[in-house]
């Protein structure tokens, strides 16, 4: 079981690295594009966190939270967004394309949701437990195909987790101007129950986590989380229409570094904070020299 020392480490671990991400990027180290997830990491330690070995993750363009949090590497996630052999990929991914044992991630809006669906429903015929989470965020819900998705899911008992980060701004369009009605409505139509959570607290998300997916490898029926999250940084590079006063507000109400740091030893969080800006400059730097 993960101790607050242990969730407070694994955000940390994904901040640091993005941070990196975008102060580096303007100095042509990167290639491609990239998509951090400020502010969201709560979201990927707290369920990633209630998943066994063997279950299968499925994350999309804002995928370096969810692979820091399965465990991926540092210095090969670096080295995969630069473009080289060291990278995960061996540098043909890039940020968005990633492929690590039972985690996978794609750009293409949507996709994820029938490939997770059909692998979630492929491992069940197999009857060895393992379920599939699929990470999609309030912009995919204008895809058609996750409604086929759902409708096959509920139809055959396709154990997967459908976990949506609604950080309520798809790219730069507001929720509110592209999504109507309302979320959990949309699950419900297909019969997939749902739970919804707006935290930035990384325990209660675990939480919320251990009983979905318990509930969806007990029943082998999927199951809906809707995580109302807050995203820090801009869609991808610099793409932020917000006022940044509106996103300062966010940050100092909803980090979810600040909240659980704030249940720490000031020591125990100093050290921390120390040992992970390290681990990351160290991988940065291992993987620029590769």
């Amino acid at each position: 079981m993960s101790t607050n020392t242990d969730l407070y480490r694994a955000m940390c671990r994904i901040r640091r690295f993005e941070e990196t991400i975008l102060e580096q990027f303007s100095s042509g180290v990167f290639s491609g594009t990239t998509h951090t997830y400020l502010g969201q990491e709560a979201n990927a330690v707290g369920v990633i966190s209630q998943l066994g070995s063997d279950d299968i993750i499925f994350s999309n363009h804002r995928c370096h939270g969810h692979f820091l949090a399965y465990g991926g590497d540092l210095q090969a996630l670096f080295a995969e967004l630069m473009g080289k052999p060291a990278g995960i990929c061996g540098g043909r991914g890039g940020s968005q394309h990633i492929h690590w044992k039972n985690f996978y991630s794609n750009g293409i809006q949507g996709s994820i949701v029938p490939l997770a669906t059909g692998m979630a429903l492929a491992e069940k015929l197999q009857g060895n437990g393992v379920i599939a989470v699929a990470f999609l965020g309030d912009g995919t819900l204008g895809e058609g195909v996750i409604y086929e998705s759902f409708n096959l899911a509920a139809l055959w008992g396709a154990p997967v987790l459908y976990v949506v980060e609604d950080n309520r701004i798809a790219q730069t369009t507001p929720a509110e101007t592209a999504l109507a009605g309302d979320i959990a409505t949309r699950f419900e139509a297909f019969d997939i129950p749902t739970t919804e959570l707006d935290s930035s607290d990384v325990n209660q998300i675990a939480e919320a986590a251990g009983e979905c997916i318990a509930a969806v490898r007990t029943g082998q029926h999927p199951h809906a989380l809707i995580l109302h999250t807050c995203r820090f940084g801009p869609h991808s590079k610099g793409d932020d229409t917000r006022p940044p006063e509106a996103v300062e507000q966010m940050r100092a109400a909803r980090d979810p570094l600040t909240i659980l740091g704030a249940q720490l030893e000031e020591g125990e969080r100093t050290a921390v904070d120390g040992e992970t800006t390290a681990e990351v400059a160290a991988a940065f730097a291992g993987a620029n020299a590769a």
